[in-house]
């Protein structure tokens, strides 16, 4: 079983043209048996989706499979390690170093001085070049976070209130709604009030009468039917009268007569 893991605390680089960027890997357990001889070798690939194949290091350099000390193998690279971590350091970026670079410890076990390799973990790094624009590098691990040196707050901060943003997102969308049914309703209800303006006094009740009961007469105060008695204003005339009254003959005038 494998006693040794390599894992990245970040995944993808991301710098501008002329940065400095240190690209580490982290180690963890320990060697199989306790001679063991520990490797540390770095890969390079310019395609950045595929694996580190062949001994060539980054910036063109080829692994002899001696391992890398803190030292300086060429002008702006370098190597080193400590006891949890292994790391190299690119100076003044360019879009040439932009690939995938692939970290590894080798577990060699030498018998009668004949090295046997036991176990080879490894892990990689993606680096991106970017036109000039800024000074620094950013940063991304494996769980996706951002990191950019000590700027991480401010960053931090803006993802929360993007979070809170969201989150408040629908209920503020549903008190504007409440809102503007609110205002719809009264406009509808003053409009209706002014189009009918007996609307909230009440609509007035007409009263219906049959014509049986349009026909038959009414009695007065007094018990007495009106319109019934003779000699009233708007009675009918009597038997022998005439409801209009009876004019005088107007005579003719003899001048008339001799026309």
């Amino acid at each position: 079983h494998p006693t040794m893991s390599v894992s990245v605390p970040h995944l993808f680089y991301t710098c501008p043209e002329g940065a400095t960027v240190k690209l580490v890997c982290a180690q963890r357990g320990a060697a199989l048996h306790p001679t063991d001889v520990l490797k540390r070798s770095w890969r390079f690939t310019p395609h950045s989706d595929q694996h580190c194949l062949g001994r060539e290091g980054p910036r063109h350099t080829f692994i002899s499979g001696h391992p890398h000390g803190n030292h300086s193998l060429l002008p702006g690279l370098q190597f080193g390690h400590s006891e949890q971590n292994f790391w190299v350091v690119l100076q003044n970026v360019t879009h040439a170093d932009q690939g995938r670079y692939c970290c590894m410890i080798l577990d060699v076990q030498v018998v009668n001085k004949h090295p046997s390799l036991l176990q080879k973990p490894h892990s990689h790094i993606v680096l991106q070049v970017t036109p000039r624009k800024d000074t620094k590098c950013i940063n991304v691990n494996v769980k996706g976070q951002t990191s950019r040196g000590r700027s991480t707050v401010p960053v931090a901060l803006a993802i929360t209130a993007c979070i809170v943003a969201l989150l408040a997102l629908p209920l503020i969308l549903v008190l504007v709604y409440k809102q503007r049914e609110s205002t719809q309703s009264s406009r509808r209800t003053e409009a209706h009030g002014h189009e009918n303006p007996v609307f909230l006094a009440g609509s007035p009740q007409i009263k219906t009468r049959t014509v049986s009961q349009i026909m038959t007469r009414q009695s007065s105060e007094t018990g007495r039917h009106l319109l019934s008695e003779p000699g009233t204003p708007l009675s009918p005339p009597g038997h022998g009268d005439v409801f209009f009254p009876i004019e005088d003959t107007i005579p003719e005038s003899p001048d008339f007569l001799q026309v």
